[in-house]
């Protein structure tokens, strides 16, 4: 099993095992990812069998920044070359008109490709002196929760990692804890195809342009979109509301009886008794940073059902927080007469 660390001589190791065809777990601000030689065909099929993931879902590509797009994208538009400039390296990936060095095998045989520089000193140290781009999705099982640290890469996947070729490194908890923005950067104006850390506020000002909200006619494919995502094994249901929140959650269990339901809700919010407090988060950075952790930490203790609060607050990151929520509860369930979002 690959170790946990990140000095200077395993990020040195971790840039060999990419030039083998090799598979590296890779810390950025956002989340863990699993990279690859993005040119490699048979490296990121790797990738593509460690996951389980659909071979047209497309992947993100890491480049070290903007003057690194050469032969991966073409036609940028100059809108798209403001945010670069401006907004990386940082949580904000760019769907772009794809060249010659994105095959179908990154881009899920679109016509676009989707790039963004990492916000991480390990991931750019890796990238420096690998000198190409990465294709590095989530490092979890396709679907389920994303890694915001590197023991959560081993969780997911020391089965499919080979040792003595792939390498994890340990850059530490995620800072921002969700994945990035995307933008489809294809026609006159941005759109957003996955909100996250960068907002449209911000897109306006460094793009200089307005910004759209969703897909375009013919839908670009996004990762990190579907309707089912970030999803653990426990049932999650979204509450707004003291009354809704004590409905969810329902009357306290036997004494004795270990508990089987978890509350993830700002730290303004009680925990009733005989139910499992899994993140109390003082403010929506703090809910973002936490918010994977928590899901996953309900898996661990065997819980079956999870009620989470989403921040009462405005910004990028509360409204990043409720979609990866009502995306990780995986549809609509209706719970005592109220429509509320769940899972099977």
């Amino acid at each position: 099993m690959p170790s946990l660390t990140s000095s200077t001589r395993d990020v040195a190791r971790a840039v060999v095992a990419l030039r083998r065809g090799g598979l590296v777990g890779l810390p950025t601000e956002t989340v863990y990812g699993l990279a690859a030689d993005a040119e490699n065909v048979a490296a990121v099929a790797r990738v593509y069998a460690a996951k389980g993931r659909p071979a047209d879902h497309p992947l993100i590509v890491h480049v070290e920044g903007p003057d690194r797009l050469d032969g991966w994208a073409v036609d940028v538009p100059g809108y798209a070359w403001r945010l670069a400039r401006t907004l990386w390296p940082g949580p904000l990936t760019l769907v772009l008109p794809r060249g010659p060095r994105a095959g179908d095998h990154v881009t899920g045989g679109q016509d676009t490709v989707g790039l963004r520089a990492p916000d991480h000193p390990v991931a750019q140290q890796v990238l420096a002196a690998f000198g190409g781009g990465l294709a590095a999705p989530s490092a979890n099982r396709f679907g389920r929760v994303s890694p915001t640290d590197a023991a959560h890469v081993l969780e997911e996947l020391a089965e499919a990692l080979v040792d003595g070729l792939d390498v994890v490194l340990d850059g530490g908890p995620s800072r921002v804890g969700l994945e990035s923005t995307i933008l489809d950067c294809t026609g006159s104006q941005p759109a957003v195809l996955r909100p996250g850390a960068v907002g449209p506020a911000d897109i306006r000002h460094a793009a200089g342009v307005g910004v759209a909200v969703g897909a375009r006619a013919g839908d670009v494919r996004a990762p990190g979109t579907l309707p089912a995502h970030y999803a653990p094994a426990a049932r999650v249901f979204l509450a707004t509301g003291d009354r809704q929140t004590r409905e969810m959650l329902g009357p306290a269990p036997p004494a004795g009886a270990r508990p089987t339901t978890g509350l993830l809700a700002p730290d303004g919010v009680g925990t009733p008794e005989g139910v499992v407090r899994l993140g109390a988060p003082a403010d929506a950075a703090d809910y973002a940073r936490s918010l994977y952790r928590c899901l996953r930490e309900a898996d661990a203790l065997g819980l079956r059902r999870v009620v989470a609060v989403p921040p009462d607050a405005d910004g990028p990151l509360a409204a990043a927080i409720g979609d990866r929520l009502r995306r990780a509860a995986r549809g609509a369930t209706t719970w005592n007469g109220v429509v509320a979002a769940g899972g099977a």
